[in-house]
């Protein structure tokens, strides 16, 4: 196998790996001993739901979080260039995307290390594929800012985006907070513009509906404490 620094994503989940990942990605995993992960528990539980025969004890795992020290994270490439693969693996879907895994990857580049990303979900991608949206220049935020008018001023600002650029507008919130999100971007944004709304992608209870802000005024989804993201166009 060659040595290269793998990102592997995972799950969005509890969905089965049989539906949202290739059989070459367990083939790769089988091959790797070293891990860099943004969550060790979630990385050992997911790799035993890859493969339940896989002996997590011969495995070395790197955490690399907010917590992580810069000079640690270049001290973790060591065994890959000593010749043996490495595997990156977020908490939940596409590691390096919205990821502090994009942090070990700039390095691996820097030392001119061979970096193979693999196949499989991205609840960014998979959300503006099915909002209908413009797919060809959109913009992901992560979180907009927690201070009422600070976030208020934000989604202003980015449905602004929306109609100067032409530019599909992504943000997603803290799973409990999200009605009060939606509730906001109802309150503050034009009737015209259109909001879709993706949570529990690829898992059970899939939801993904786009609607004008004034159509779904009244109509809120139940999304209370659901993985979910917002999307806002023209």
């Amino acid at each position: 196998m060659e040595a290269a620094l793998y990102l592997l994503p995972v799950t969005l989940g509890e969905t089965t790996i049989e539906k949202v990942l290739p059989t070459y990605n367990k083939e790769i995993i089988l091959g790797i001993k070293h891990f860099i992960v943004e969550d060790v528990r979630s990385a050992r539980r997911f790799l035993k739901k890859a493969e339940r025969n896989i002996n997590i004890d011969e495995l070395t795992f790197y955490p690399l979080n907010k917590h992580t020290a810069p000079e640690d994270i270049s001290g973790y490439l060591k065994p890959l260039m000593e010749g043996h693969p490495m595997g990156v693996i977020s908490e939940a879907g596409c590691p390096a995307v919205a990821d502090p895994g994009a942090d070990v990857v700039a390095i691996a580049q820097r030392k001119n290390l061979k970096v193979v990303p693999l196949v499989g979900p991205s609840s960014i991608i998979l959300s503006v594929m099915g909002s209908g949206f413009n797919g060809q220049s959109f913009a992901f935020h992560g979180y907009l800012p927690i201070e009422p008018n600070e976030r208020i001023k934000r989604i202003k600002a980015l449905e602004q985006r929306v109609y100067s650029e032409n530019q599909t507008q992504l943000f997603i919130e803290t799973p409990y907070r999200n009605l009060k999100m939606m509730e906001d971007i109802l309150k503050n944004c034009r009737p015209q513009t259109k909001l879709c709304v993706a949570a529990n992608i690829t898992c059970e209870g899939e939801f993904i509906k786009t609607k004008t802000v004034k159509e779904w005024q009244g109509k809120l989804p139940d999304i209370n404490k659901i993985p979910c993201i917002f999307l806002i166009y023209k």
